[in-house]
């Protein structure tokens, strides 16, 4: 791809980088090295596809990301639709109406595992029935999965991870960004020493609307009976029913986690692919009800400190996180991995690298104690600076600052879905297993737990308990 006049004028220009097949999400992209000075890229990449093994998948929670988990799953070959299950008839309906008068739909997704023509489920239910459903999927043979965060509560993690390791399924937690080239990339510079060690991550997903706020509508004709409330809550204990606890369900604490579930968990995965890290030792949160002052019990803006450990994967840094659902940007979603040379920033599935090098000389004059000096000690100690520091070494090195893109129609959701059907048909390892799963919804929790407790929770990241 060649820049038109005024680009070239600039000396700037738009450079298009091959790279291995993402089967291979361990090969790297591109090398640094081998390129001149670029202020723009295009990550690319050749995906074969092949259809291999027809596998039928059953959905269990066909909300909006269950919708949008179905129609990704259905984009890739030799992938069909075996059945639908959700609590609210009114989906159900909306099911057949897009699929298929034949299509099999059901209230109980006991009755949806029970079918021997469906593969795999995808589970895209409210937070609580995470765990329940995965552990019944992987009883039942079947691959699964599960949306994020693969738990409810720490205490389920184990089990989740003993169970995914006995049934010898596949399971695949849902947060597509780790399956994302950008995040590779990201993963590749960071591991070449590109922006020297490592020191600090600053994660920050914010909103500003409604919608993101968790207000979805809710149906007129939403009641007990057609939301199959006695249904829902036998997963929490008796609770009222409460429409909002339904669909608005990310913002009650008795049936979801909160900011920290939703978006918390896509900033730790992203950091945990990247870094290679198995999560922090210390967790710390607090948090507000700053505007959707709706009823929710989980605050609309949060903020964590976490502390990471030095050790073989990764030099001890610290993580801070943030979301803001008023924020006057208007919204954001960015890590940005600082170290001691500069910056990668991750923005969905493009990143910025930024250059700061120190120069090899230590500092000496301008806001510095020198001035303050007499004038006599003032000179001697130039003097003595000037001959132990030429010039080129007071300077500091320059690189310049690169941009890079996935290419116009690139999915990360498709290539997480492609990911874990090919896990199912070669028995490849996916990226995001219930080992990391759990890792990554961890610390989430601990946050939740640290905001409600107003306490410092102390997590061992090998061993995967709390302190």
């Amino acid at each position: 791809m060649h820049t038109n006049n005024s680009r070239s004028s600039r000396k700037k220009f738009l450079q298009q980088i091959g790279a291995t097949s993402l089967l291979a999400m361990s090969s790297p992209f591109y090398s640094l090295a081998a390129a001149e000075k670029a202020e723009e890229r295009i990550l690319r990449y050749d995906r074969k596809i092949s259809a291999g093994d027809t596998i039928r998948v059953g959905v269990i929670g066909f909300g909006i990301q269950g919708h949008f988990d179905l129609g990704t799953a259905l984009k890739v070959p030799g992938v069909e639709l075996g059945g639908i299950c959700d609590l609210y008839t009114g989906r159900l309906v909306n099911a057949k109406e897009t699929y298929g008068n034949d299509l099999f739909t059901t209230r109980n997704y006991k009755e949806l595992l029970d079918r021997k023509d469906i593969d795999a489920v995808i589970i895209a239910t409210t937070d609580v029935w995470h765990a329940r459903i995965t552990m019944d999927a992987l009883a039942k043979g079947k691959h699964v999965y599960c949306e994020k965060p693969m738990i409810y509560k720490i205490s389920e993690g184990k089990p989740v991870v003993d169970a995914a390791k006995k049934s010898g399924k596949v399971l695949q937690v849902g947060s597509q960004r780790v399956s994302s080239i950008a995040s590779a990339k990201a993963k590749e510079l960071l591991a070449s020493g590109e922006i020297g060690k490592l020191n600090m991550v600053n994660a920050v997903y914010d909103r500003q609307s409604s919608i993101g706020a968790w207000e979805y509508t809710i149906p007129k004709d939403a009641s007990a009976e057609t939301v199959d409330w006695d249904r829902f809550i036998e997963a929490t204990g008796r609770l009222e029913y409460d429409p909002k606890k339904f669909f608005w369900w990310r913002a009650f604490k008795e049936v979801g986690t909160g900011v920290a579930g939703d978006l918390f968990i896509h900033l730790l995965s992203g950091t945990h692919f990247i870094t290679n890290s198995k999560g922090p030792e210390s967790i710390y949160s607090t948090g507000q009800f700053s505007y959707w002052k709706d009823g929710r019990n989980m605050p609309d803006v949060m903020a964590g400190v976490m502390q990471y450990p030095d050790c073989d994967e990764h030099p001890a840094f610290q993580l801070t996180l943030q979301v803001n659902f008023i924020s006057g940007t208007g919204g954001q979603e960015v890590i940005r991995f600082v170290g001691s040379e500069g910056t990668i920033d991750v923005q969905g599935n493009s990143l910025t690298v930024k250059h700061s090098i120190l120069p090899e000389a230590p500092g000496f004059g301008g806001y510095d104690s020198v001035f303050t000096f007499s004038k006599a000690m003032q000179e001697e100690m130039q003097k003595d600076y000037d001959a132990a520091w030429p010039a080129e070494k007071r300077r500091r090195k320059t690189k310049d600052d690169i941009v890079f893109k996935a290419p116009q129609g690139y999915s990360d959701h498709l290539d997480h879905f492609t990911n874990f059907f090919d896990a199912i048909r070669t028995g490849k390892q996916v990226t995001e297993d219930a080992l990391f799963g759990f890792r990554a919804a961890a610390p989430a929790l601990s946050c939740n737990e640290s905001f409600f407790t107003k306490k410092i929770i102390q997590w061992d990241p090998v061993n995967l308990k709390v302190k």
